[in-house]
C-alpha cells in the first residue's frame, strides 16, 4: 500500500505525534499501576477530582506550550495566575459583578501578554529576562491590588447567591456529571488546538520556532505572531486565576506560585520541545494528565511531597534529554557521520 494513501502512517508521520502517543501510553501504564496499588484511584469520584485538578495544569500547559514552540519561554505565567485571582476577587469583594470582574481580569492579562510579546519580539530581549521582569511586576500588582493582603470572601461583596454562582461556574458545579472546570479547559483546548494546527497563525508559530530567520524571509510577521502567542499564554493563565479564585472563594496573593514550571512540565512531558518548532497540544493534554495522575497516585500511596517533586523532576529532565538526543541524532549505533 502506498504510504501517502495510508491514513495511519500519515497520522503517525505528523511531527510530534510519536511523542504525544508515547505520553498517552505512559499515562495508561502509570494510572493502571497506581490503581493496582490502591484501588481508590479507579473510583469515579477520584477520577472526577483528577480531571478537575488536571484542567489547571492543562491550561497552563497550553500557555507554556505555545511559547515553547516558538523557541521562547514565559516565566510570568504563575504571576499572571496570581494577579488574575487577586484582581477578580478584589473587584467582587467591592460589589462588582463577576461578569465585569472577569472582563477586567482578562483585559489586564492581555496587557501583560502584549508587554511580553513586544519585549521579546520587537525589542529582542531574551525571553528569560523579559518574562522574568514581567513576572516580578505582575506579582507585585497581585500584592498591591488589595493592599498587600489576601481578599475577604467574594460573597461579602457580591452576595452569597452571586458568589456561589461564580464558584459553581468555574469550580464546584457540574455539567453532564463532570466538573465545569474540565469543560472550560476542554473548550479552550479545542480552540487553541484549532489555531495551532489549522490556521496560518499556527503555521507561523511553528515556523518561528524552527528557524526565525527563515520565517522572516518567508514573510512571517515575527513581532505580531510572538505577541499573539504571549497573549494566548496570558489569557490561559488568567482563566486559571479565575478557577483558583472560585476554588478558594477569595483571592490569594501567592496563587499560581511556580505554575510557570508546571506548564513547562506538562508541555515537555507531552513532547513539546523546549528548543522550539516541535510539539502538539495533544501531547500537552497527555502531559497534564501524566502530571496529575502522578501527583494523585503518589498522594494515594502516601508518598511524601519531596518524593513527588523528585519523580516529576526526573521525568521532565529525561523528556528534555531525550528531545536533545533525538535532535542531535545521537543514536548512531556505531554509524559514523558523513564528513
Amino acid at each position: 500500500m502506498n504510504d501517502k494513501k495510508n491514513p495511519l502512517k500519515q497520522f503517525l508521520a505528523i511531527r510530534g505525534m510519536g511523542a504525544a502517543l508515547t505520553a498517552f501510553v505512559g499515562l495508561v501504564v502509570i494510572y493502571v499501576a497506581f490503581g493496582l496499588i490502591n484501588s481508590t484511584v479507579f473510583t469515579s469520584q477520584n477520577t472526577m477530582n483528577l480531571l478537575r485538578s488536571m484542567s489547571k495544569y492543562l491550561l497552563i500547559g497550553i500557555a507554556q506550550s505555545y511559547v515553547l514552540i516558538t523557541g521562547n519561554i514565559d516565566l510570568s505565567i504563575g504571576a499572571v495566575v496570581g494577579m488574575s485571582a487577586m484582581i477578580s476577587a478584589t473587584l467582587m469583594t467591592m460589589g462588582v459583578s463577576p461578569a465585569i470582574a472577569i472582563i477586567i481580569t482578562l483585559a489586564c492579562s492581555v496587557v501583560v501578554g502584549v508587554a511580553n510579546g513586544c519585549l521579546v519580539g520587537k525589542f529582542k530581549l531574551p525571553p528569560f529576562i523579559a518574562t522574568l521582569g514581567t513576572m516580578f511586576v505582575t506579582r507585585g500588582v497581585a500584592y498591591m491590588v488589595n493592599g498587600n493582603r489576601n481578599t475577604d470572601a467574594i460573597t461579602t461583596g457580591v452576595g452569597k447567591e452571586v458568589g456561589d454562582a461564580f464558584q459553581n461556574f468555574f469550580y464546584y458545579g457540574k455539567t453532564a456529571g463532570v466538573y465545569n472546570t474540565f469543560w472550560i479547559a476542554m473548550v479552550i483546548f479545542v480552540i487553541c488546538f484549532f489555531i495551532l494546527s489549522k490556521t496560518r497563525t499556527g503555521r507561523h508559530i511553528y515556523a518561528i520556532g524552527s528557524n526565525v530567520d527563515a520565517a522572516k524571509l518567508s514573510g512571517v510577521n515575527v513581532v505580531a505572531t510572538t505577541t499573539k502567542v504571549y497573549i494566548i499564554s496570558a489569557i490561559c493563565s488568567a482563566v486559571v486565576g479565575l478557577i483558583l479564585c472560585a476554588q478558594a472563594g477569595m483571592g490569594n496573593m501567592e496563587a499560581g506560585n511556580m505554575y510557570e514550571m508546571y506548564g513547562v512540565a506538562a508541555g515537555v512531558i507531552g513532547g513539546v520541545s523546549p528548543l522550539g518548532g516541535t510539539g502538539l497540544l495533544l501531547g500537552t493534554l497527555a502531559g497534564a494528565l501524566v502530571w496529575q495522575v502522578l501527583e494523585n497516585g503518589l498522594n494515594m500511596i502516601g508518598a511524601q511531597v519531596g518524593i513527588q517533586r523528585v519523580v516529576i523532576g526526573v521525568i521532565v529532565t529525561f523528556a528534555v534529554l531525550l528531545d536533545v538526543v533525538l535532535r542531535n541524532n545521537s543514536f548512531s549505533f556505531g554509524k559514523k557521520k558523513k564528513q
